[in-house]
């Protein structure tokens, strides 16, 4: 992987930036700056307590020292480029940096960005991109030693993958050899390796999540699956449909975000009542392999303070019957604890 990158987030750190954020919070290598042309001067930690700082600047001309790569730090809806990141993305082939992209725009088949990578011998890593060996789930998954844990959620955008790595993390901290199947653009960047199942052909998105279950399974002794979607969202179901049958869980963790009331980006869609939720998951994954919701993660990050989170968390409990938290502000530990 990379030693030291910057970020791009124009006109959406931090709040609509969850690849950057992800990035920020969880990968290995050093985060150097953060590009948004709209918060010039600020600092990261302003606005994401709890990480290593770092400046946010106009550009990447405007980046600190050398940077190894630039990683395109916003998942819009459909994932398409926004041509005002062009001049950055240049500057930082120009400057001899590698770019990470984790739209489904892929940089390697805009001609004009290729040429110039290959001109200066840096590569456009286009994460989305899937493995062409990937085929149809066999019903193996559960095959493993490991016992396998998914998150799932109740919307897309609450939590799901910052889930998965406390999941993991809190798992290590307890002396449980934990490992992240990574199922998207974030977390395949902060991993290294993983299936980006929602640009794999339909057919084949169990078997994405299948081939890497098989591949770590008996290699460590938990495996936390990112989960995508939502099984109710108007677009994004069929993945998370084919994420909860390929992983074969034994159990799931429900994510939510605290006060969503509807589909972020399809208002006019109604979240189900939570309940709703725990029955539609275990009852769709029963056919393939039993499981059930044993935990909540709860997304207060729009709550002020700490009493208002207990007050929501609380709720959030009830509604689903497990024990639940915020991970972020309060630890995974209770979380884990369930999952043993």
């Amino acid at each position: 992987m990379y030693d030291r990158v910057a970020v791009l987030a124009h006109g959406k750190f931090p709040d609509r930036s969850k690849t950057a954020n992800g990035i920020i919070r969880y990968a290995d290598y050093e985060v150097a700056a953060v590009l948004d042309r709209d918060r010039p001067g600020e600092r990261v930690a302003d606005h994401l307590p709890g990480v290593a700082d770092a400046p946010v600047v106009a550009s990447f001309a405007d980046v600190p020292d050398d940077v190894d790569a630039l990683v395109i730090g916003i998942a819009p809806i459909g994932g398409g480029f926004d041509e005002s990141w062009r001049p950055d993305v240049e500057a930082a082939i120009e400057a001899g940096c590698d770019v990470v992209s984790g739209l489904h725009y892929f940089l390697n088949d805009d001609d004009d960005l290729a040429a110039l990578a290959a001109e200066h011998g840096v590569e456009l890593w286009d994460v989305r991109r899937p493995d062409r060996d990937i085929g149809v789930a066999e019903g193996r998954s559960d095959e493993v030693d490991a016992d396998v844990v998914l998150t799932v959620g109740t919307d897309c955008s609450v939590g799901k993958m910052t889930a998965t790595m406390e999941i993991v993390d809190a798992a290590r901290e307890v002396g449980i050899d934990a490992c992240v199947i990574p199922t998207g653009q974030t977390g395949i960047m902060i991993e290294g390796w993983g299936n980006p199942v929602d640009r794999v052909v339909s057919d084949f998105t169990a078997g994405a999540v299948e081939e890497m279950i098989l591949e770590k399974g008996d290699d460590h002794d938990l495996l936390v699956v990112e989960g995508q979607g939502s099984i109710v969202h108007p677009a994004y179901s069929a993945v998370t449909c084919g994420i909860l049958h390929g992983a074969m869980a034994d159990e799931l963790v429900m994510c939510h975000a605290a006060g969503r009331e509807a589909i972020h980006g399809y208002e006019s869609f109604d979240l189900p009542p939570l309940p709703e939720y725990v029955d539609l998951y275990e009852s769709l994954a029963a056919p393939v392999h039993g499981t059930e919701v044993v935990a909540g993660a709860l997304n207060t990050a729009d709550l002020d303070d700490d009493a208002a989170a207990e007050a929501a968390v609380e709720e959030f409990a009830a509604g689903i019957d497990a024990p639940a938290t915020d991970l972020i502000r309060f630890g995974a530990e209770e979380v884990v604890e369930a999952i043993r």
